[in-house]
């Protein structure tokens, strides 16, 4: 091959009669009546070339031979093109190269669709041809910017005293997260490794060890139910570190952040980012991960209807439930009666039996199913708390606490994104803090950690843990941007007594303590300091970043929603020799 002297996106006027050698692939051929034009690509960009059969009639066959994705390195000459056939679209839009020598690198099939950014073809063919894919310019731009956003963390946690430490991919299986993918030890019968989840558990030992501060960027695996953002093989950015308080913490946190925004976007984002309550976002929100950037917030007005006629409400009252609302204004005429109708069935998946509307008219009258059962002062207070007022629609539900907050979040960004789509290139980034520690599992029927067992108990709520262990708060935090969180973490429990509790509390005995976590809980004996981390998810926060559609469009090589690579045809089966060595029979 021709040595490369340029890339395809590099020609400018400034080297007009250069003999330059160009490498790349065919993105567009035209035939001019027997001049051919070719644009030829690479990871950089477009640049024109020109094969004259009738100045190189050496080329003339291979001319009319090339075909699109074909491999080609010319050899020629950079000229300025004619007058009124420069192309402003493109950095070398002004040159083209006339080409003296070319060299067929490797011809191409026809490929199975439309290698451009604006191509028809299904997800799933594109993944079949992943490797295809990843050719459009736009993907290509996204995997650089991937790797722009991992030389940034490297860079600014290294200035900030982290050090880079790889922790072991073949653990063990634990308790008290999602399911594990397990991997059979072929030299122990019946013994699994298991995939991690997280570092967790190590980072936390390599704060023990004294290296104060760690980070990683890290793949981690969960054997869950997919969703549109979750893909069973995720990278996330792993960050511990040692004496540093919650508030010392989150600032380095959110100058990584920031760090990110300025390098792959050239956002200047402000410092620092508001922090709200868990209990805060829940009552205005309806969620622990809010969109900010939508104006309407929730109201509670359960006491309001304490005295009610209104029978659907009275029994909510009194099995302990509650009633709330949310407003949106300047928009009653949306709300027809399909629309209204909707909604039951778009909230059943949360639980919710329907939503009862208001909708105020333009001359002050209420229309609603409740007219009836209020009152007029129950009105004034409602129109007072609610906001309710002429042009306004109203959507209260009633029932358990966590069916509400669900039903109400849930409808607040459905109509927001129908009425006033939040827009996508502000970002509105906050904390939330003070979660839970506990919550209730029905199934399980015990309490079970809101984020893993290892968050420490907020210092004030330690005494009660074993007598209210519901109304504990832990010392977590979630970042959160635009209604997505994309960090959470939490001040880590440093002492081995308060780790037993929290052990007591989640239904782990003693034994199965020291099975599962014997290591951890010796570490914890031997001088462990105070420390805290985070895990940022970094296919998430690219996806913010980028703007894609698809968390896939992210990864190099992702999986489909199913959990399946179409590419390599993964999962797939073993034949029987490999089962039989390790002692496993598939029924």
């Amino acid at each position: 091959m021709m040595p490369r002297t340029h890339h395809c996106n590099e020609l400018r006027v400034d080297q007009l009669g250069q003999v330059v050698v160009l490498a790349g692939w065919v993105d567009v051929r035209r035939d001019h009546g027997g001049v051919v034009f070719v644009d030829l690509r690479d990871r950089e960009g477009v640049t024109q070339i020109v094969i004259d059969p009738q100045l190189q009639p050496h080329l003339a066959d291979l001319a009319h031979r090339i075909r699109n994705e074909f491999v080609l390195a010319v050899h020629g000459t950079v000229q300025a093109r004619p007058a009124g056939m420069t192309n402003p679209k493109l950095a070398t839009g002004a040159i083209e190269v006339h080409i003296t020598q070319c060299e067929l690198l490797n011809a191409a099939r026809t490929p199975p669709f439309e290698i451009s950014d604006d191509t028809n073809a299904t997800e799933e063919l594109r993944l079949k041809y992943r490797f295809l894919d990843l050719r459009r310019p736009k993907l290509q731009k996204i995997l650089r910017d991937r790797h722009c956003a991992a030389q940034t963390v490297r860079q600014y946690l290294s200035a900030h005293g982290f050090i880079e430490v790889e922790t072991p991919v073949l653990t063990r299986s634990t308790p008290e997260g999602a399911r594990d993918f397990l991997v059979p030890a072929r030299l122990i019968p019946g013994a699994f490794y298991a995939l991690p989840q997280s570092p967790q558990l190590f980072k936390q030992l390599l704060m023990v060890a004294g290296l104060e501060r760690y980070f990683q960027i890290v793949k981690c695996f969960r054997d869950e139910d997919l969703r549109a953002d979750r893909q069973p093989e995720f990278t996330q950015i792993d960050i511990e570190a040692s004496f540093l308080s919650r508030d010392e913490l989150l600032p380095i946190c959110e100058g990584l952040v920031a760090a990110l925004w300025k390098a792959v976007r050239g956002v200047d984002v402000a410092l620092p980012f508001d922090r709200i309550t868990y209990a805060d976002a829940m009552a205005r929100y309806g969620c622990d991960a809010p969109d900010r950037r939508i104006p309407w917030e929730l109201a509670d007005c359960t006491d309001l209807f304490s005295a009610t006629e209104f029978r659907a409400f009275a029994q909510v009252i009194a099995d302990g439930g509650i009633i709330k609302a949310l407003t949106i204004p300047g928009h009653a005429a949306y709300f027809s009666r399909a629309v209204l109708d909707a909604i039951p069935s778009q909230i059943a998946q949360y639980g919710a039996k329907g939503a009862l509307p208001i909708r105020c008219d333009a001359d002050g009258k209420w229309t609603s199913p409740l007219a009836k059962f209020l009152n007029d002062d129950t009105k004034s207070a409602l129109a007072k708390r609610l906001q309710i007022a002429p042009g306004t629609v109203t959507l209260l539900v009633a029932g358990p606490a966590s069916v509400v907050n669900a039903s109400l979040a849930f409808l607040r960004v459905h109509f927001a994104r129908a009425l006033c789509p939040p827009a996508r290139d502000h970002f509105d980034f906050c904390w939330v803090i003070d979660f839970p520690l506990f919550q209730w599992d029905d199934t399980e029927k015990r309490a079970v950690a809101v984020h893993h067992p290892f968050t420490a108990p907020h210092p004030d709520d330690v005494a009660r843990m074993e007598s209210a262990p519901l109304t504990c708060r832990a010392q977590a935090y979630d970042m959160v941007l635009n209604g997505s969180e994309i960090g959470g973490g939490s001040i880590r429990i440093h002492s081995s007594d308060v780790q037993a509790k929290v052990f007591q509390v989640l239904g782990i005995s003693d034994a199965e303590a020291r099975d599962k976590f014997g290591f951890l809980l010796d570490a914890l004996s031997y001088g462990a300091p105070p420390h805290g981390g985070i895990a940022f998810g970094l296919d998430r926060l690219m996806m913010l970043l980028t703007g894609a559609d698809s968390i896939r469009d992210v990864i190099a090589f992702p999986k489909t929603a199913r959990g399946t690579d179409l590419m390599v045809s993964a999962p797939g089966s073993v034949d029987e020799r490999q089962l039989k060595e390790l002692g496993i029979t598939v029924k």
